[in-house]
Parts: C-alpha cells; sequence; structure tokens
C-alpha cells in the first residue's frame, strides 16, 4: 500500500518541508508525502494521464487544457510534458494550469524531480524559468507549443474566479484525511463548472465522501484499480447533456 501522494506543501516556514530517504519531500504541515513512494512519475502516467484517456485524447489535434489542484514538486507537470512532446499532434497546444498555496522555491523542486532521469529534460526547462520569488500568477511558455500557468493562492477561491474550462483534471491534493479543503463539495462543484462537457478528471483518492462530492456536483464517477498495490482510484466525467 503506498502512501499518498501529493501537493501543496505548506511553505510558510522552512521546517514545513523535509526530506525523506535523501530526496522525497515530504510536508510536516499535512502529514504526507508529495508522491507515491513506489514511483511517483509511473503513478501520474497511470492515474492522471491514462485515467483522463491521454495522450489518446489530445492526438485529436485540438488545443487541450489541463488543469491541477496542488502544482507541488511541478512532477505530474513534467511527466504530462513529456508525454505530450512525444505524441502531440502536428498542431495543437497544451496549456497546463495549476492551482497551489504554497509554491515550492526552485532548488525544491529540482532536487524532488532529480530522482528522475526521464523527466530530466523538462526538469532543467522548468527550474531555468521558474521565478526566483514565486506567488500571484506564474505564466511560463515552456516551448512554444506548451504553456503553464500556476496560479497560487486558495484552490476554491482561484478556480471560482478562473474564466478558463478545462478538458482534463489531475485532482492531486494531499491526501484526503489530511487537506479535506482540497476535497470539498463546493470545490467539486467549482470543479465540474470549469470543466467542458465531456472532460474528465482522475485522482488517486478513493475515499467515500471524495466520490460522494464528485457525484453530487455532476459528474459521472467510476471506481479503478489504484497504482502499486492501492485498491482503488477515482476517473470519471462530465455528462456531454
Amino acid at each position: 500500500m503506498t502512501t499518498h501522494h501529493s501537493h501543496a506543501a505548506d511553505q510558510e516556514t522552512e521546517k514545513s518541508l523535509v526530506w525523506h530517504e535523501g530526496d522525497m519531500p515530504y510536508s510536516t504541515a499535512f502529514g504526507d508525502h508529495f508522491y507515491s513512494q513506489a514511483d511517483g512519475r509511473l503513478e501520474c502516467a497511470y492515474v492522471f494521464l491514462a485515467g483522463n484517456g491521454l495522450p489518446e485524447r489530445w492526438q485529436a489535434g485540438d488545443d487541450v487544457r489541463i488543469g491541477e489542484l496542488g502544482f507541488g514538486t511541478g512532477l505530474n507537470l513534467c511527466e504530462t510534458w513529456r508525454q505530450w512532446a512525444a505524441t502531440r499532434p502536428a498542431s495543437g497546444h497544451l496549456h497546463f494550469v495549476s492551482f497551489e498555496l504554497y509554491p515550492m522555491q526552485r532548488e525544491e523542486i529540482d532536487r524532488a524531480l532529480g530522482r528522475w532521469p526521464e523527466i530530466a529534460a523538462q526538469r532543467l526547462a522548468l527550474t531555468a524559468l521558474w521565478p526566483d520569488s514565486p506567488g500571484g500568477t506564474i505564466e511560463l511558455d515552456l516551448d512554444g507549443r506548451t504553456r503553464l500557468t500556476v496560479v497560487c493562492g486558495e484552490a476554491l477561491e482561484s478556480v471560482l474566479k478562473s474564466t478558463l474550462e478545462f478538458d482534463a483534471w489531475y485532482l492531486d491534493g494531499f491526501a484526503p484525511s489530511r487537506n479535506g479543503a482540497m476535497w470539498s463539495p463546493e470545490l467539486m462543484q467549482a470543479l465540474h463548472a470549469h470543466t467542458v462537457p465531456g472532460g474528465r478528471f482522475a485522482t488517486y483518492a478513493a475515499a467515500g465522501f471524495v466520490r460522494r462530492n464528485l457525484q453530487a456536483a455532476g459528474f459521472d464517477v467510476e471506481r479503478r484499480p489504484g497504482f502499486a498495490g492501492k485498491r482503488e482510484m477515482l476517473a470519471g466525467s462530465r455528462p456531454r447533456s
């Protein structure tokens, strides 16, 4: 059974981020690791990309917009960008928008992602562009076809203010038992309102109240086998009508 991973670390004090096993970031504020202790990169591919039907869906050639709750280390962005660059159609652009309460510092991102040579190119490009004092709204043009926006602040307030609609959501806040605000009925309703008809979501979480909040917001929800021995995960879509 893997520990719930995830993102949105409390950076208010230096002690709120500690490192386990050398380079695995752990939030003392939320009592949780930032990603699966089994393999966070493979978990991202399994849960978030495959759970949202990616990369197959973006190969239609249209622009695609992915929303994420919790930027954390930037792992999901880097793995998504790697797969996008390898499989994207001749036309189309990716806009990756993440909502993050406590953005990490450049050197923390670099250290946390350094364990995966597969995303070294993406890590180096991201950290080269990352601001010295992250905050507000961070806008980065990653490669001309890939754009990153990180909206720093409370997730519910930030999503409600957004004018964007999303084709896919990565719901990757800290474990529901540790950070209930990231899985509240109000936030799930806001996500639904900012999802295109037929748009999808995926999450490693499988807690009953998370499933019920997603269903109450209007999503069709399905349970799937979880990653690396975890019993279940959730995925689903906003109905087209």
